[in-house]
């Protein structure tokens, strides 16, 4: 197992929640969530944390993936479409990267490939090597 995907076997929350970690290298990570009951709010969607959830693992994986501590500044997420049932996707890709800073977007999609969501995340990157 990669170290990065090793790394974040100990995300406790992202397991709970039932986020599976499909592919990761430098920069960028794909999961997915196949959508439960107890994935659904009061009007029968999902939930819009659950989707924050998803985009949010990815967005830690890409930018951890360099090996060094990266933690988030700033995250937004835009909702474009309801879902109730199937798998959710999330894909995060490195738009910019320095010694401090590093800019990501990620798509979130249905199986239908469907834009079901995007997500824009900012990490301060940390000096410190993960272990």
């Amino acid at each position: 197992m990669e170290p990065i995907k090793k790394f974040f076997t100990r995300d406790k929350f992202a397991e709970h929640v039932g986020i599976e970690l499909l592919a990761v290298s430098e920069g960028y990570a794909r999961a997915a969530l196949d959508i439960k009951p107890y994935h659904l709010n009061a009007v029968g969607i999902v939930h819009g944390a659950a989707i924050f959830s998803l985009a949010d693992l990815v967005f830690a994986v890409a930018s951890n993936s360099h090996g060094t501590v990266a933690v988030a500044v700033n995250a937004s997420i835009s909702f474009l479409k309801a879902t109730s049932s199937g798998r959710l996707f999330a894909e995060a890709s490195e738009v910019s990267r320095n010694a401090k800073l590093a800019s990501y977007t990620i798509r979130i999609t249905n199986e239908q490939e469907q834009l079901i969501a995007t997500f824009q995340g900012m990490v301060y990157r940390k000096k410190d090597k993960i272990v």
